[in-house]
């Protein structure tokens, strides 16, 4: 078992080698490495993470075939089933970094900012859940000055979804709840930047 620190720690070099373009993905994507996982994995981190097709997170963390468990929706929401598959890696794996990706320019965040804005009886009931999802942690933010700056609003808005799912993780399930206490699991929250490639840890990194 790979203590969350390290996983972490993992994490962050990964993204600097992908970011400076250093990346050392050919050997763990190889035969011999596919050999090795028949048997078993044993990912060293969770990332529940956005469905956008410029995050995937095995790339931009430079990590190859079994490091790493990925749940992927649309905003990086949190439902039941994500909790589910969240709960089953860390339970099964041992597995004690679970880290909430979101990034810059969201279009799910987006969407629930115009729905809150100009509501729109168009969308599907499974699109209307996810902007559910999301409203809860931006809808407030309308009622700022954030409001006269679309920009700004939508920046604000991504990390508040973020750390609403990271929330959701950390205190939504019982079993979670458990292994955060007495376990040493640890939930963060991270954006990556589509335009910089960086991931910036921003909660639950410190401490």
């Amino acid at each position: 078992m790979i203590p969350a620190r390290e996983a972490l720690e993992r994490l962050v070099a990964g993204n600097r080698r992908f970011v400076a373009e250093a990346g050392g993905q050919a050997e763990t994507t190889g035969p011999s490495r596919r050999a090795e996982l028949v048997a078993g994995q044993n990912p060293f981190a969770i990332v529940l993470g956005c469905s956008d097709s410029r995050v995937p997170a095995e790339i931009v963390f430079d990590q190859g075939l079994g490091d790493l468990f990925v749940i992927r929706v649309a905003g990086n929401i949190v439902s039941p089933s994500q909790v589910g598959s969240v709960e089953f890696a860390a339970d099964r794996f041992e597995t004690r970094l679970v880290v909430v990706l979101g990034h810059s320019q969201c279009g799910a965040v987006a969407a629930t900012l115009e729905e809150l804005e100009r509501p729109s009886q168009s969308r599907s009931p499974n699109l209307r859940s996810i902007v559910d999802r999301i409203r809860p942690s931006v809808e407030s933010l309308l009622e700022t000055e954030l409001k006269k700056d679309p920009e700004a609003l939508l920046d604000r808005a991504v990390r508040a979804n973020i750390r609403s799912s990271v929330d959701r993780l950390r205190h939504g399930s019982q079993i979670l709840e458990e292994l955060i206490d007495r376990n040493g699991l640890l939930v963060v929250g991270a954006e990556y930047s589509l335009e910089t490639g960086v991931v910036d840890f921003f909660d639950g990194f410190g401490g």
